[in-house]
């Protein structure tokens, strides 16, 4: 929840989960940072192409059904850096960490 309350206000928006079990504290996680969340329907993964994506590249990592509490908080920022210095085809070969940047700096 940090990560989300450190982003500027017009980049929090809402954000859309998809229908894990993972995801039932999505009320408590809208309390605390003022986000609403939304679903993606189920069964219908075209509507989550970068979230599908972004799953096979953490599944490279943790297979599926993977308990991500018995990682630390180093491992697991360790691993969101690699994959968000990763270029990506749909960003045209830049990374999403480099999209992120340009977007905060203009935004400023």
């Amino acid at each position: 929840m940090e990560t989300v309350q450190a982003l500027p206000s017009h980049q929090k928006r809402l954000l859309t989960w998809d229908q894990g079990t993972e995801m039932g504290w999505h009320r408590e996680f809208t309390v605390a940072t003022d986000v609403p969340v939304y679903f993606w329907d189920p069964a219908s993964p075209w509507q989550r192409g970068s979230s599908e994506n972004t799953n096979g590249l953490l599944r490279q990592y943790f297979p599926k059904s993977s308990d991500l509490a018995v990682h630390c908080r180093e491992h697991l920022d360790a691993l969101a850096a690699a994959l968000n210095n990763r270029p990506r085809k749909t960003l045209d070969w830049k990374t999403p960490a480099e999209r992120l940047a340009k977007l905060l700096a203009t935004a400023s």
